[in-house]
């Protein structure tokens, strides 16, 4: 029987993927400052981006944390997720972008009275 090799697609998408040619380590930093500065830096220097700069740094900080999903450390969870607002505030972006609501109350579901 031949030996598998045991890949993740995951890393392949990271490697060849058009999203971002990233810095080696950046994911392992711990300070979220750098971690977002390193992602802002290879975004704004890609050539294999499709979408602004920002979109493209966002994606591939989620695209990561996803993937690591429960063998991510939670201190390390809770640096990258510091480092989504860091990313945020380098690109003067609100935090909920375009899908948050711009109303003062929820919207409250009418049921019939009977």
């Amino acid at each position: 029987m031949a030996k598998t090799t045991k890949r993740r697609w995951s890393q392949r998408v990271t490697a060849t993927s058009d999203a971002l040619d990233l810095e080696a380590g950046v994911f392992a930093g711990r300070d979220p400052k750098q971690i977002a500065r390193s992602l802002k830096r290879s975004a704004e220097a890609s050539d294999r981006r499709k979408s602004d700069p920002f979109r493209s740094a966002m994606s591939m900080l989620n695209f990561y944390i996803n993937r690591a999903g429960r063998t991510l450390p939670a201190a390390q969870h809770r640096r990258l997720e510091a480092a989504k607002d860091e990313l945020r505030a380098l690109y003067d972006r609100p935090r909920g972008g375009a899908h948050t609501r711009t109303r003062a109350q929820p919207h409250v579901r009418k049921t019939r009275r009977r």
